[in-house]
């Protein structure tokens, strides 16, 4: 599913991003534990060159422990990566971020500097809740909505590190057209952006296979259909959806389910594996492949033509 949505603030903060970054001693980058490599903004990897990169997978409480702790290990195995699965809900764990900036850059901890961190996340990640909470006071907006910080800003923690916030950001393009859905579902772009019904079916498709027991368990049922789309109408008829004549209103059966995966009601899920990805960006870069070939048969029959 190809993401829309690209506001003119996040093009300008892209810019900016940009011409400050050379200035900074490392990243905090704030990701969805939920979606470690689909809520990953590839422009860092661009932009950091050789700084070390704090991240955070936000919102562990909600997401598989297990596949956390995979990857945690499969994040780490890139050179000057660190990972931390932290909650919002647990203050204390926020604070170890401040620990782990000294130990990536000692030597300016250690002559007296500020630390010059930037910290970075796509929309609704819960990178203003958690500035607020390394700050110690209301600094960031939070909100629900995706996108509520429009503007950079430089924040002293006053406590050896200056933080410079952006806004979140998505990228131009999502290649992975599975991304696109697992950033839909999770709730990073707003629900006006997709048709909630496409995007419940990917959810719906997906549990079945990696979280059958916990849809048994939530939704009681005791055997479950093949596909999503059936999932959904069982789910809908279940909790009442259903428009005059007894049809499923499937809209608002998939706005069920998805709310239900965002707030955890459904249990502790993880929307994609390190193993998934790794075959999908081979995928992907076997089609950018193809079309560069492609593109370049097209310009040279083009050039012999004139």
């Amino acid at each position: 599913m190809a993401i829309q949505w690209y506001p003119g603030h996040m093009h300008k903060a892209q810019k900016e991003i940009a011409e400050v970054m050379p200035q900074m001693d490392l990243i905090i980058e704030v990701l969805d534990a939920r979606i470690p490599y689909s809520s990953s903004n590839p422009m860092i990897t661009k932009l950091r060159g050789d700084k070390p990169v704090i991240k955070v997978l936000n919102k562990r409480d909600l997401a598989d422990p297990l596949l956390t702790a995979r990857w945690v290990d499969y994040l780490e195995q890139e050179t000057g990566v660190r990972a931390l699965p932290l909650t919002t809900q647990q203050p204390s764990e926020i604070k170890t971020i401040i620990e782990l900036c000294r130990k990536l850059v000692p030597h300016r901890d250690q002559a007296g500097k500020n630390i010059r961190a930037m910290i970075m996340g796509i929309p609704n990640v819960g990178k203003s809740t958690t500035i607020n909470i390394l700050a110690d006071r209301i600094i960031a907006k939070t909100g629900n909505e995706p996108a509520v910080t429009k503007a950079q800003q430089r924040i002293n923690l006053q406590n050896g590190v200056v933080l410079t916030d952006t806004p979140g950001m998505l990228w131009p393009k999502v290649e992975n057209e599975n991304s696109g859905y697992r950033l839909a579902v999770t709730g990073a772009v707003k629900d006006t952006a997709m048709e909630s019904d496409d995007v419940g079916m990917y959810a719906a498709d997906y549990l079945l296979l990696a979280y059958p027991e916990q849809l048994k368990q939530r939704y009681q049922l005791s055997e479950l259909p093949e596909t999503g789309w059936d999932l959904l109408e069982m789910i809908g008829r279940k909790r009442g959806c259903l428009r005059s004549g007894g049809k499923v209103e499937m809209n608002k059966a998939a706005d069920l389910l998805l709310h239900e995966v965002r707030a955890g009601t459904l249990g502790k899920i993880t929307m994609e594996t390190p193993d998934m990805v790794i075959d999908e960006e081979a995928l992907i870069a076997k089609r950018l492949a193809e079309k560069a070939a492609k593109d370049a048969q097209r310009k040279a029959k083009f050039k012999g033509r004139r």
